[in-house]
């Protein structure tokens, strides 16, 4: 089925489960109807969860598609040696080494550090950028060094109004505009990866397999990150309350019972947020919430979640894109955070120049396996919490 028809079906699912809320209007089904309404949502489930998984990779494929071609004499010299040497034949790890000395290896005799080519490691950052939705949505202030951080002057207060004044008389002097300072730093991530070494010595398919395997490891534990990271040793989620990024201030609970969001409690946080953020803003939910998002109803009765049925095409929800995480917090109970919206261009992130190989050819062998030892460092963090509202349950 293809991503079109996907989204079809699933508007088809969505009329039908819309169909039997009005029909019994809050009351209670009966047992062929409810048996039915339960197989309808557990459709909607299923198709949510794919067409998220069909946009991914529809937008790999893009990426790979569009993506400049490097040129042969570079490829030869760099990229091309470095596919070779990953698979971990000594002689092609020698060839690698002694061609291009800038990216050195370790002198162990079964398992050398490679750091990999700037092409290899610019590719995988583009991909990651398309493969989470953190990264898509916020903005990449550029890269670090790993043992270096870089700071940025936040405005912590603002200025005061103007005044008007008389022609002549002094202007007055502003005195409440302050400055903080944000500091992202060269936080590391590694992993360990294992994969067959008779798949590796296939060298055409070698370079893709290990970036496959990467962009996952990394792009997962990146956006748990950014969504919920306390800020320690890895960056600080814009589900996690705190001073130096998100701080309670932005939690809308209001109208939203302890288990379920409800119309007011969406518009409370559409309008909570100035028009200049809400022009470029996202909500982002788990597919848990959108479930929920599906069934509710404004004050006309009409329903408030808009399912997208075209490709390239985002759900919107108040007339907002509505992006889904699986990684975005998904427990229905007093006080939690289920979503959030927001101008992500006020979430920073930033790579670390930086990615490190240590090619374990000999360790693993007994299983026919090469193990891949990475390490990545990087940050991110909201840097304005004014322009995100996090959907919160009541409490009461």
């Amino acid at each position: 089925m293809t991503l079109y028809e996907m989204k079809q079906e699933r508007a088809r699912v969505t009329a039908s489960i819309r169909e039997m809320m009005d029909k019994y209007d809050g009351k209670e089904m009966d047992g062929a109807d409810k048996e039915t309404f339960g197989n309808l949502e557990a459709q909607f489930d299923k198709l949510t969860a794919d067409i998220m998984r069909e946009e991914r990779q529809l937008e790999r494929e893009r990426t790979i598609g569009e993506k400049e071609p490097v040129s042969n004499e570079k490829k030869s010299n760099v990229y091309d040696l470095f596919s070779k040497a990953i698979t971990g034949r000594n002689e092609d790890i020698a060839s690698y080494k002694n061609a291009v000395e800038q990216y050195t290896l370790g002198t162990n005799a079964t398992a050398g550090y490679l750091s990999a080519p700037m092409e290899f490691r610019e590719e995988l950052i583009k991909q990651l950028d398309d493969e989470v939705v953190m990264r898509g949505l916020a903005r990449n202030i550029g890269t670090i060094g790993a043992s270096q951080s870089l700071g940025f002057p936040v405005m912590t207060t603002r200025a005061t109004d103007a005044e008007w004044v008389s022609e002549i008389a002094a202007a007055p002097v502003e005195g409440t505009m302050a400055f903080g300072l944000r500091e992202f730093k060269p936080n590391r991530m590694a992993k360990m990866i294992k994969i067959s070494k008779t798949l590796m010595n296939h060298s055409n398919l070698a370079p893709q397999v290990l970036l496959d395997e990467m962009r996952y490891a990394i792009g997962i534990t990146q956006e748990k990150a950014y969504m919920t990271g306390n800020g320690t040793g890895k960056p600080l989620g814009v589900f996690t309350a705190s001073a130096n990024g998100i701080s309670t201030a932005r939690d809308i609970a209001t109208d939203n019972t302890t288990t379920e969001i409800t119309f007011n409690g969406l518009m409370n946080a559409k309008y909570s947020l100035k028009e200049g953020y809400l022009r470029n803003a996202n909500w982002i939910f788990h597919r848990d919430a959108v479930k929920q998002l599906a069934k509710i109803k404004d004050g006309e009765q009409r329903y408030v979640w808009e399912p997208a049925v075209a490709n390239d095409v985002p759900d919107r929800v108040l007339g907002i894109p509505v992006r889904m995480s699986e990684f975005c917090p998904n427990t229905f109970t007093a006080g939690k955070y289920v979503g959030i919206l927001g101008d992500f261009r006020y979430y920073w992130i930033v790579d670390a120049d930086q990615l490190e190989f240590q090619v374990l050819n000999e360790l693993y062998a007994v299983n026919n396996q090469i193990g891949y030892l990475f390490n990545y460092f990087g940050d991110g963090a909201p840097v304005l919490e004014e322009a995100f509202a996090r959907v919160t349950l009541g409490t009461t």
